[in-house]
């Protein structure tokens, strides 16, 4: 008859049992299981090999009352459509992952008496941290540092320099763009973006004619087009440029909704794309670029990886290891149809 197992009495797998099979007592297997230090290297890979054979989960409360941790952490955001938290917050989830972390996911819709109502529920549910998702890359107010836990400022930097904050390279985004058409040959190129008020509006054209500037070029149209984050604005505005430069051959729009109205106007006019002018947006928003016509050559913020570096530098702050400051994450270019 085989020896009784505690899944075959249909119990629950406690440490002690771990402990029993390992032949250790239990505080051994409770230090090995959490990777204490002074248990030695054979040790601990007999518990490891002891709880994987009896399927142990240790059970999260009672390792939260050790480690005095909760393996939850709230992402608290003010984008309302996740275009922009969305991603940010699937990267974090991938760093979590491993480390079976749960994330609380907050929508303040923009409203600052709701921000200060979803963080007292987080700080309340006893969260090790917090990472705080803006919906436009521009400085937002600290939540200050007197909370309990660390924050780190994803996308939306803090406009506090003690902060730690994690941000876009828009300027390098805006170099980007334009190096890829001019590497493409393209020598009249005009750049319409939205709301000049945004800093990302700012920081992209200024990459944009950085890079211009280089190679002896000016823009097409001798002026950044500011207007509105919208088709409408994508598709006035180039008809705006067709009127002043007739001949310019690519047009770096600032956003892919922008963009979307900038291939029509230029459908409208019978002007093909690329072969006559060429088209590049920015965001990578997949639903729009991916289904344009011609397929839109963009710009991607590399959201994701922007989550993932917040989670990895909370786990850091929350061990102690907090930082300052601003870190930038690098933009990619992502080619399609429209600017080869």
């Amino acid at each position: 008859m085989e020896p009784e197992t505690p899944q075959s009495a249909g119990r629950v797998v406690t440490l002690r049992d771990v402990a029993k099979l390992a032949g250790v007592s239990i505080a051994t297997a409770s230090k090995a299981l959490n990777n204490q230090p002074q248990v030695r290297a054979e040790t601990r890979a007999r518990v490891i090999r002891a709880a994987e054979q009896l399927s142990f989960s240790p059970n999260t409360l009672a390792q939260g009352l050790i480690t005095q941790r909760s393996g939850t952490v709230g992402l608290l955001t003010s984008d309302l459509e996740g275009r922009f938290s969305i991603p940010i917050l699937m990267g974090a989830e991938d760093a979590f992952g491993s480390d079976q972390t749960s994330v609380f996911l907050c929508d303040a819709r923009g409203d600052t008496v709701r921000e200060k109502h979803h963080l007292r529920a987080l700080l309340s549910r006893r969260v090790d941290g917090l990472i705080v998702v803006g919906a436009r890359p521009d400085a937002r107010p600290s939540l200050g540092r007197e909370l309990p836990v660390p924050v780190i400022y994803a996308y939306s930097p803090s406009d506090d320099p003690a902060d730690l904050s994690l941000v876009t390279d828009n300027v390098g985004g805006g170099r980007l763009a334009v190096d890829h058409l001019i590497r493409h040959g393209r020598q009249r190129i005009a750049h319409i973006t939205g709301d000049a008020t945004y800093g990302a509006a700012q920081d992209r054209a200024r990459g944009a004619l950085e890079r211009l500037a280089e190679e002896g070029l000016e823009l097409a149209g001798e002026q950044v087009w500011f207007g509105s984050w919208s088709e409408a604005w994508g598709r006035g505005a180039t008809r705006m440029v067709l009127q002043r430069t007739p001949d310019v051959d690519a047009i770096f729009a600032g956003s892919d909704e922008i963009a979307r109205g900038v291939l029509d106007a230029l459908h409208q006019e019978d002007l093909d794309v690329p072969g006559q002018v060429a088209v590049i947006g920015f965001d990578n928003w997949k639903v729009l670029a991916a289904n344009a016509r011609p397929p839109l050559s963009t710009v991607d913020m590399n959201l994701e990886q922007l989550g993932r570096l917040a989670a990895q530098r909370l786990f850091a702050a929350i061990d102690g290891k907090p930082k300052g400051g601003v870190e930038t994450v690098g933009c990619r270019l992502v080619i399609r149809e429209s600017s080869s």
